[in-house]
């Protein structure tokens, strides 16, 4: 993902009795910072959220209000999504949080394919009991499945297009979804992505969450 990056995508919700699609966009710096704001439905737009290390808040413009997330809310639903707060705020924790362990080696389209398992440590602030990635050899991640702590398998991930986006290969195309309600989803779809340009500082603040500073 590069130093920094910026990024303009699409959201589509699926339920059995519903569907919504949003636009959204977002900025990256390091593995600490983020700023992710939607744009359409006029109803969304304006709601972001912001990610400083550890730290989360959101903004409502019909509140007018930033909030800061509890630890305890970490674990819900993003705007609805089948994505949560920490799904969001991956950053480095499975080098921090896990013992990572090579589980399978394969080969598929000419990639070598790698399946890693991550085991959450004894005092990690996590609640799985394990994340399976699968990974190919350009570091595209392919798949990844959550398991509680019975290691049954109830979220999963999976890359269902890959594409070249600001000069970088990557998963331009991702759906997420619980296992229990296979006729559920939410798919995160890659339009535009720019890497390593300069961001100012202030973007990454409470102030600019608010305000809608752009870079």
């Amino acid at each position: 993902r590069g130093l920094s990056s910026y990024a303009e995508m699409s959201m589509h919700i699926k339920r059995p009795e519903w569907e919504r699609k949003s636009s959204l966009i977002a900025w990256t710096r390091g593995r600490e910072d983020a700023l992710i704001r939607f744009t359409a439905p006029a109803k969304d737009a304006g709601n972001a959220l912001l990610k400083q290390g550890e730290r989360m808040w959101t903004f409502n413009p019909k509140l007018n209000r930033n909030i800061r997330l509890p630890s305890s809310m970490m674990s819900q639903s993003w705007a609805g999504s089948d994505f949560s707060y920490n799904d969001l705020s991956r950053s480095d924790k499975w080098l921090r949080h896990y013992e990572l362990n090579l589980a399978e080696l394969g080969e598929q389209d000419g990639h070598t394919i790698y399946t890693i398992d991550a085991v959450p440590l004894d005092d990690a602030p996590v609640v799985w009991g394990k994340e399976r990635m699968v990974i190919r050899d350009d570091f595209v991640l392919l798949e990844l499945i959550y398991f509680d702590q019975d290691m049954v398998p109830l979220k999963r991930m999976v890359s269902l297009e890959v594409g070249e986006l600001g000069g970088r290969v990557m998963a331009t195309r991702m759906r997420m979804n619980d296992l229990e309600t296979p006729d559920s989803y939410t798919e995160v779809a890659y339009d535009l992505m720019d890497f390593d340009m300069e961001l100012d500082d202030r973007l990454f603040t409470v102030f600019a969450l608010k305000s809608g500073r752009r870079r």
